[in-house]
């Protein structure tokens, strides 16, 4: 037998009740873990051009509550695509909302409008149209982005050209400036 220096230390060499504590340990952490959890994150992108985030409580117009103004006869008018954000700076969301008549077959034009809260009722209402069904165009997507109004619309060259087939594509921009929505597209911005 050979002798060593170090002495016999058996509390060093693994046996089952090690690994039933260290399991135990390790469940126990986790256990606790799950229950001890931080409070929610919240998250607030800073505020950019001058503007505000909007208050939590602050919901965007209801579009589906709103009167449009929109002669659709005996057809009842359709919301196609909404977007919310803040686009005046006040601290609270608008919604814009491309509405157009439902009707059963070809390209009914269609009407972009920003809905605001009545300050007294808190009713949605149209304070803006920024396309007007008289315009002939369709809407294909929108958006509201870094506090602007983003649209592709599809229009027509000429009134000869059906309503089935609109041939022309218009990305269009607004964003509020001194009290008004301004259009800003780009001169490129028309395609065939």
């Amino acid at each position: 037998m050979q002798h060593t220096a170090v002495p016999d230390l058996s509390h060093t060499h693994t046996r089952p009740i090690h690994w039933v504590a260290t399991a135990t340990a390790v469940a126990g952490v986790v256990a606790l873990s799950s229950v001890l959890q931080p409070d929610a994150a919240t998250a607030a992108q800073p505020a950019a051009g001058g503007t505000r985030n909007a208050p939590a409580h602050s919901a965007p117009p209801d579009p589906a509550a709103a009167a449009f103004p929109l002669e659709c006869g005996p057809v009842e008018a359709v919301v196609q695509k909404t977007a919310t954000g803040d686009l005046d700076g006040d601290g609270h969301p608008e919604t814009v909302a491309a509405v157009r008549c439902d009707a059963g077959m070809g390209t009914p034009p269609t009407g972009v409008y920003v809905l605001t809260r009545d300050t007294d009722s808190g009713k949605p209402r149209v304070v803006a149209t920024l396309v007007a069904p008289a315009d002939r165009h369709s809407v294909t997507e929108l958006t509201v982005r870094d506090g602007a109004v983003r649209a592709t619309l599809l229009g027509y060259s000429s009134a000869d050209v059906p309503n089935c087939c609109p041939d022309l594509t218009e990305h269009a921009k607004w964003q509020w400036r001194n009290g008004t929505f301004v259009e800003d597209t780009p001169s490129q911005a028309r395609t065939v």
